[in-house]
């Protein structure tokens, strides 16, 4: 029966009604997953499992993944969308022609039958190389071509911009060649998680060599290890490594020889084809030269066997299938990950690796609307509106030095979802039947790009992650930061939810970013990007007696029984993380222009804000993969990183949390630094 006119009126202005609502967010009622919180725990107590506690209780951490989280579940977006646009492209006879190579490049991987068939033949000419390595100057070659090859190596070469002109590209050279994640893996000998590691993978290396046919396999595994040890006990710490000033050694290439003997670096700079420049930087002149002596004192043979390990290791993934379960069995035994990813995972890291842009033109064109874009761009703007006014405002920076770091923010470069202009893929050749040959070779096409530059002005325009990569950067010789678009979803941004949300989630990254600027290594650069010392010794003292409490502050974390966070080595992350939040509270209360913000479903715009920062930090680790980032990583574990809140007075009184509750400090023990 059809409607009567009224109703047939009425059922219209419903619909018209209905067209003309707002886009609902993609969360929630307003842009946080309330189903994750667990209200029985006090905001006070534990902000994160408050937050977070329901969705970690009911989410298991996926079998391919060693962690889960607002990161990851992004990742596992960003890369069904890539597989998507590649597929999509595979089946276009009109692509353009980098695009064309990128679908090439993902069907070579996908070939795995292709890969079965050739076996180990592919690595036939390599291994030839590597055995004929029989002099000092042959080694020193093949130092420089596992450089280009992307190939482990104790002495990298590698192009850069130099930290004091940061106009010019340099050559670096910089501490590498360990097989497990760092030297503490290899020297400290009262934790059992490293001597498992330990153990694991000196069968590992012996496995490795039994598939490609090298003889004495466990002989050479163990030489291998003994010798990484060697290389390991010269290697400098990760937080000596931090500090800008030490890594930039500018030595004359003619002086390499005195300086470093037992290396022929002319022969290393034409093994990575490289014409040796005037000078040099060596990031870590010690290692440098404990690595040289080595090369002096250790057997040509065990160099031989270290070259063909790192050469299978870092071939593996287009290897046969034994060779991949092999380099994942060890692999489980860091990150405690019981699967391997599905081949097309892998299929999309690789394109991501060796044709990055090409497909992340292609993601922008169909995943980045400009309309999120522009208000991405917006929320910058007000960000840096509320660092401007907190550094005005900071009580213990000198007139002096607060002129130079006003003069820097106002020289930032923001650089929101995708580069300006795209990268260029045209010398590369692609065969889509042999993903071997294909990984040579865009890895030698990555280096020889970079070579080429130099001698050149730095391409200011330059990204250095994918749009579809999620994550964000602070670039402190070109005083940038760049947000891709992948991580401009949310959690972190939807631009249908409430702002209060968004200034709390995005807004406290971009917060973070534009204040690694200013933490304890980005203040060592200034308004030009140049490495120099603009702080007066007073805003030193001062800004030490700041960062001692944070470094204090975080080291009393225990993510695992009794391993605490490494608080000198996640420091700068820290204290961004400090900054970012106080920054992005800032940003928000600017753009209510003085009006209150409104109450939904119960919560204040305070709550809001920040239930907004929690809940991007949600995640669930390996133990395993823990232990390795409490090791390495200079970022405090996630579940760790919302009681930052701890120290921002606005969440106390939006909570009101209490004395006695343990995250409780008291006014004059909470950090402000800005």
């Amino acid at each position: 029966m059809l409607p009567r006119p009224a109703a047939l009126l009425a059922a219209t202005a419903g619909l018209a009604l209905i067209a003309a609502a707002p886009p609902a967010p993609k969360l929630g009622a307003f842009g946080v997953d309330l189903t994750g919180m667990d209200r029985k725990i006090a905001p006070g107590d534990d902000f994160n499992a408050y937050v977070n506690g329901a969705w970690e209780a009911r989410t298991p951490i996926p079998a391919d993944r060693a962690r889960w989280g607002g990161f990851d579940i992004l990742r596992e977006q960003s890369d069904a969308r890539t597989r998507a646009v590649l597929e999509a492209t595979a089946k276009d006879s009109q692509a353009a022609p980098d695009a064309a190579k990128a679908a090439a490049l993902y069907a070579s991987f996908m070939d795995e039958a292709g890969i079965e068939a050739r076996g180990t033949r592919p690595l036939a000419a390599d291994l030839a190389r590597i055995a004929a390595i029989s002099s000092p100057a042959a080694l020193a070659t093949a130092f420089g071509a596992a450089a280009r090859d992307g190939i482990a190596v104790p002495i990298q070469a590698g192009i850069g911009i130099d930290a004091k002109n940061p106009d010019a590209y340099v050559v670096s050279l910089y501490q590498g060649g360990l097989g497990l994640p760092d030297r503490d893996y290899y020297l400290v000998a009262d934790n059992a998680k490293y001597a498992a590691a330990r153990d694991a993978y000196k069968g590992h290396v012996a496995r490795m060599l039994t598939l490609a046919g090298i003889a004495d396999a466990a002989a050479k595994a163990q030489a291998v290890f003994d010798l990484e040890t060697q290389i390991a006990k010269v290697h400098w710490s990760r937080v000596e490594s931090r500090q800008a000033e030490k890594r930039y050694n500018p030595i004359e290439t003619a002086a390499l020889a005195t300086r470093f003997p037992g290396i022929d670096w002319q022969a290393l700079f034409a093994g990575a084809h490289i014409t040796p420049p005037d000078r040099v930087i060596v990031a870590q002149p010690s290692a440098v030269a404990g690595m040289a002596a080595l090369v002096r004192s250790v057997p040509l043979e065990t160099w031989r066997a270290y070259f063909q390990y790192h050469l299978l290791s870092a071939r593996a993934d287009v290897l046969p299938k034994a060779f991949v379960d092999e380099d994942f069995a060890f692999s489980k035994v860091l990150s405690g990950t019981p699967e391997l990813k599905p081949r097309w995972k892998r299929g999309v890291d690789f394109v991501n690796t060796g044709m990055g842009e090409a497909v992340g033109q292609l993601y922008v064109a169909r995943y980045f609307p400009p309309e999120a874009k522009a208000k991405a761009d917006a929320l910058v703007k007000n960000l840096l509106i509320a660092m401007k006014a907190r550094l005005e405002r900071v009580t213990w920076m000198t007139p002096e030095t607060r002129a130079k770091a006003l003069a820097k923010l106002a020289s930032f470069t923001p650089k929101i979802g995708y580069p300006e202009v795209w990268r260029s893929y045209a010398g590369l050749s692609v065969a889509p039947d042999d993903a071997y040959a294909n990984e040579a070779a865009f890895t030698r096409f990555d280096f020889d790009y970079d070579v080429a530059r130099l001698g050149k002005p730095a391409d200011r325009r330059e990204w250095h992650m994918t749009p579809q990569t999620v994550n964000a950067y602070a670039n402190p010789v070109w005083n940038e930061v760049v947000f891709p678009a992948a991580i401009l979803q949310p959690p972190f941004f939807d631009p249908n939810a409430d702002p209060a949300v968004n200034y709390g989630a995005i807004g406290a990254v971009i917060g973070h970013e534009i204040s690694h600027h200013f933490d304890d290594q980005g203040r060592k650069y200034d308004a030009t990007g140049r490495l120099a010392d603009w702080w007066t010794a007073t805003d030193i003292a001062r800004f030490k007696a700041y960062t001692d409490r944070v470094v204090a502050q975080y080291s009393a974390y225990e993510p695992l029984p009794g391993v605490h966070v490494n608080g000198a080595l996640t420091l700068g992350e820290n204290m961004a993380d400090l900054a970012g939040i106080n920054v992005a509270h800032d940003a928000w209360l600017l753009s209510l222009h003085g009006k209150p913000a409104p109450v939904i479903d119960g919560y204040s715009g305070e709550q809001r804000f920040f239930l907004g920062f929690g809940q991007i930090w949600r995640s669930k680790t390996r133990d395993a993969a823990l232990q390795v980032q409490l090791t390495t990583d200079p970022h405090t574990p996630g579940n760790f990183r919302p009681y930052v809140v701890r120290n921002v007075d606005a969440w106390y009184g939006a909570f009101a949390v209490k004395p006695g509750q343990k995250l409780y400090l008291a006014p004059d023990q909470r950090i402000h630094v800005w």
